[in-house]
């Protein structure tokens, strides 16, 4: 019997990330400011994840996106038996888990015609035989006029990295025993190589890259250097393998990439003005930005927006804050470096949107805002989106009904937190999509949820229950009077900053005895 791995690397179980790219509203929004028609996100539609991985992604916008019918495939059993558990647990019921392959997916007949089609990096790691196969699901399935999201590595910025992956892969390659042990003795030798003064890591992005290594997700990392196929594409062949499928480039899903001031210099934008071709432009940027990863998206039957109907569908846009507004820095980093976000333009804006949701139409309600005109003001809320501290909204009509699933989802998500750190996001009934939330700011919450007096105290339970100690200046603490001193003002500043904020995207479960508490203070 053929091997069904394929020599993919499946010893190892993929991390729980969630993309917050992959959410519904961020590609509908992305497609507005690129011009572009995209399928409505508040309406019914179907969703499909090629290479879920653990699921984790497609099962947060599912709970999220009740009105959405999702359809999620991986052909690592593990991956998709932990996702299914997961849907059990939170009552998700608009979502289907396959563990196919990409063949065996295209093959399928008893799946529906979809009206977006996400792949989170998988694209870079499987065969040229698997990209065809790819290639086939989205030109079988995916409707006219629907959008497919894909992030990969990229050239010319992997070039350089890719003698790093073929050191890694041949010293993993050389040796025996558990992935993870031989990953490490594949990076102790690079070490060594790094050490003695190798001049290629003097290359640009090596030995930064090589040292960030250090803090990443192991599983991660065997993921992109166990693979055989793995391979970096260079956006005009990405193109030419969408438009196999009929699709047309719409733009890139990171806000931040379409914000031209913070990564070109004049003479660049001159330069890249002169280029008629749209691909050869857009590949031309990648060359001089040296891109190194690519979040694009592609729509089969490109219908451009008349600017009266980009003005309306900007105006009944609504917008949410995901970040406290003192923790919004001044800055936004590009290319080019630190651009200062201009107080006269930012101030207004964050004012406004610090109050909860709402739309672009109210936003011009306000006299400073409107007078700063449309395009600082688009632009600004852009920059914003890039910077992950505002996020597009859904329509507030559905609000209840998310709230209800969502409810369920994060419930199980932070009970899951008493022992695990591997569950780092929350679903948002209000954008449809992930709310970054560290594993103690999820105890935090469930202690709230459960009415505990002490939330501190609780925390520190659980946390020695299982071994956790915190750590101040690289040092564990070890008694339980040093980290409830500790857990104490990380409470009070969870209260005060991010409960806030999770309450505005929808996300405050009320503790379960909340009233007899009242009644006996």
């Amino acid at each position: 019997m053929e091997d069904w791995t394929a020599g993919y690397l499946t010893d190892v179980n993929y991390t729980y990330g969630v993309t917050r790219e992959l959410t519904p509203s961020i590609l509908s929004f992305a497609s507005l400011v690129a011009g572009v028609a995209a399928p409505d996100v508040n309406g019914p539609l179907n969703y499909c994840e090629l290479g879920c991985g653990q699921g984790y992604a497609s099962n947060l916008l599912a709970a999220a996106n009740p009105h959405i019918e999702f359809h999620a495939t991986d052909f690592n059993p593990a991956h998709i038996a932990g996702a299914r558990g997961l849907a059990a647990a939170a009552g998700i019921g608009n979502i289907q888990f396959r563990d196919s392959s990409f063949a065996e997916f295209a093959a399928a007949e008893d799946l529906p015609d979809f009206d977006i089609i996400a792949l989170q990096g998988i694209y870079s790691w499987v065969s040229t035989e698997n990209r065809g196969h790819i290639a086939e699901i989205i030109r079988k399935r995916l409707k006219p006029g629907g959008l497919v999201y894909i992030s990969y590595n990229t050239l010319p910025g992997w070039a350089s990295l890719m003698p790093l992956r073929r050191l890694m892969a041949d010293s993993i390659a050389a040796t025996t025993g558990a992935p993870l042990i031989r990953l490490d003795q594949a990076m102790a030798q690079t070490q060594q190589l790094l050490d003695i003064g190798a001049a290629y890591f003097r290359a640009t992005l090596v030995e930064q890259t090589f040292r960030g290594m250090a803090s990443q997700n192991r599983s991660y990392l065997a993921h992109e250097y166990f693979n055989p196929n793995a391979a970096p594409s260079y956006f005009a062949d990405m193109a030419a393998e969408m438009r196999t499928a009929k699709l047309t480039y719409v733009g890139s899903a990171h806000m931040l990439d379409k914000i031209d001031e913070i990564h070109f210099t004049a003479e660049q934008l001159a330069f890249l003005g002169s280029v008629s071709d749209p691909i050869q432009r857009e590949a031309m940027r990648d060359y001089i930005l040296n891109q190194v990863f690519r979040r694009d998206i592609f729509v089969k039957g490109a219908v451009p927006l008349v600017p009266e109907e980009v003005q309306k569908r900007w105006l009944d846009m609504r917008f949410v804050m995901t970040s406290d507004r003192r923790d919004i820095p001044p800055t936004v980093y590009g290319t080019l470096g630190d651009a200062t976000l201009q107080a006269e333009v930012y101030e207004p804006l964050l004012e406004a949107l610090a109050g909860g949701p709402v739309t672009m139409a109210q936003l011009l309600g306000h006299a400073q805002i409107a007078a700063l005109g449309w395009p600082r003001i688009t632009q600004a809320l852009t920059v914003l989106v890039g910077m992950g501290h505002l996020q597009p909204a859904l329509d507030e009509a559905g609000d209840a009904t998310r709230s209800v699933n969502v409810e369920k989802f994060n419930l199980a998500v932070i009970e899951k937190a008493k022992w695990s750190r591997d569950f780092e996001f929350l679903a948002s009934p209000i954008t449809g999509g992930p709310i970054g939330l560290d594993r103690l700011s999820q105890l935090f919450l469930l202690a709230q949820h459960e009415g505990h007096r002490d939330a501190a105290d609780f925390v520190w339970g659980v946390l020695s229950g299982t071994d956790t100690h915190i750590s101040k200046d690289g040092k564990r603490l070890e008694t339980a009077e040093e980290n409830l001193a500790e857990l104490r003002p990380m409470f009070d500043d969870f209260s005060r900053k991010r409960f806030p904020i999770l309450a505005s995207t929808g996300i405050k479960p009320l503790p379960v005895n909340a009233i007899s508490l009242s009644a006996a203070e």
